[in-house]
């Protein structure tokens, strides 16, 4: 059996290196197979309860390169034009009922290119084929996924529910809002449906609480913030978009965003600035280590290779920091759907 897991396209190898690692320390045997651009990652695993194993051991927000993943006995090849749903349930039947003798409910996944999008109504198609073959049923632990690669080839998979990303395939359904200023706000608001629990946002992002958004122009960050009702110190040398200053609710610091200080710790520190990732990593640190902060988000911008590693490295950078200062942290990275060239990390101050 094996893990079937989505990236970015692009991010193939950083997917490979996680999933190893990640096996590694699970003590599952196994290997990535993958192809440069095909925006997914196969992790073969030795034993038949490697797959399982491997997915139950770690909460899925704890990934950082993974989108979307499911337990497959390999790809469906050669399937008929004329009638792939038979040969698809034949596949669940013999390989996956054994997991998964019932099914909750239905995912149908692409690749995040021209080419997987362009299958997606077939994938929704056969899927719905396939669903009325085999049946729900409610209380059951377990979805079915369905990943076509071409109109002839694709994955068939099952995956516990518990261990789902939010969105299906990763893809962050968000609408744009007209009145903000940049694109870059839609990262802010991913990062906190990904990091907050719905159920904990009034609280954790209460209104009237203080933030600071270090490289903050135009103010896409800060959007985020004052439409929770926050009041920001918004640090950047470049101007701040009028609407925001005109709210009441920010105040433009026109200086370096790696010199700020703030006079007091506020409940939330949030930095998009484009620099390296240690020299960004060794700011958080700082931060934390003097808890001018109760969260923060930020962005590290990738190097062009060794990606993986560079994140491990600035984890690893934070992490050490924090607990010689004796810091007890909370620390995520995700590569969020509107990154690019780039993860978003989450760090929360408890003691």
């Amino acid at each position: 059996m094996e893990i079937v897991a989505l990236c970015r396209t692009g991010f193939e190898k950083e997917v490979a290196a996680e999933l190893a690692d990640f096996a590694g320390l699970c003590g599952v045997s196994g290997y990535p197979k993958t192809r440069e651009g095909q925006g997914y990652v196969q992790f073969v695993c030795a034993e038949s309860s490697g797959a399982l194993d491997l997915i139950c051991a770690k909460p899925f927000e704890e990934l950082v390169f993974v989108r979307d993943w499911f337990i497959a006995a390999g790809e469906v090849a050669d399937l008929d034009p004329n009638d792939r749903v038979s040969a698809l349930v034949e596949a669940y039947e013999s390989e996956l009922a054994g997991y998964a003798p019932d099914i909750a409910e239905w995912v149908f996944l692409n690749v995040d290119s021209n080419e997987g999008k362009s299958l997606a109504k077939l994938t929704r198609g056969v899927g719905n084929h396939c669903q009325k073959e085999l049946g729900l049923k409610a209380d059951s632990q377990w979805v079915a996924t369905l990943l076509l690669t071409s109109g002839t080839s694709g994955f068939l998979g099952v995956c516990p529910k518990n261990h789902r990303p939010r969105w299906p395939g990763g893809i962050a359904h968000l609408k744009l809002p007209k009145a903000a200023p940049s694109r870059a706000t839609l990262k802010l608001e991913e990062a906190w449906h990904h990091f907050i629990p719905s159920k904990e946002w009034d609280r954790r992002l209460a209104g009237g609480m203080h933030a600071v958004d270090l490289g903050a122009a135009p103010g896409g960050w800060t959007y985020q913030l004052v439409a929770r009702s926050m009041f920001v110190d918004a640090v950047d040398n470049g101007p701040m978009a009028l609407s925001l200053m005109e709210t009441g609710q920010v105040r433009h610091h026109q200086s370096d965003g790696f010199q700020y200080q703030p006079p007091k710790p506020v409940d939330w520190l949030v930095c998009d600035i484009a620099d390296k990732p240690s020299r960004v990593a060794s700011m958080m640190a700082l931060w934390g280590e003097h808890a001018w902060f109760g969260e923060a988000v930020f962005n590290l911008k990738l190097p062009m290779k060794k990606r993986y590693m560079a994140v491990q490295q600035c984890r690893a950078q934070i992490q050490d920091r924090l607990w010689s200062a004796g810091r007890a942290h909370q620390l995520l990275f995700k590569q969020l759907y509107h990154d690019r060239e780039e993860v978003t990390g989450w760090l929360r101050i408890t003691g």
